[in-house]
């Protein structure tokens, strides 16, 4: 009997909803888009405006639910997109503890430009 592989562990995704993302791979490379979700277990977001793909739908009246082709964005892989620092280049994600002691918080920061990526 042949063994099951195990599940990767869940990535470590440095990426959080809403930030503002560069395809850096794929078929839509260069696109700019706002992170819509993120599913860490598979390491894939949704960005809005990228990997559109036709989705065939049944209609259904007790739903009310139309029929036909409709658009929408698919899952890309964590690793084809790089967070957008405020000057609208991409950069590697870094974190740094801010504060000292119990106080002391993860502030995650953008390694080109050194500068924090969240909003307080």
């Amino acid at each position: 009997m042949a063994k099951k592989k195990k599940a990767a562990p869940p990535a470590k995704i440095r990426i959080r909803k809403n930030d503002s993302v560069k395809v850096i791979a794929g078929r839509d490379k260069g696109k700019i888009g706002r992170v819509i979700s993120i599913d860490r277990s598979t390491g894939r977001l949704i960005v809005e405006g990228v990997m559109i793909t036709k989705h065939h739908t049944r209609p259904n009246p007790g739903k009310q639910i139309k029929g036909g082709i409709a658009e929408r964005e698919s899952g890309i892989h964590v690793s084809s997109v790089m967070v957008l620092a405020s000057d609208n280049k991409p950069t590697r994600v870094a974190m740094k503890l801010e504060g000292t002691g119990a106080a002391a918080r993860r502030v995650r920061v953008a390694r080109r430009t050194g500068e924090p990526l969240d909003k307080k």
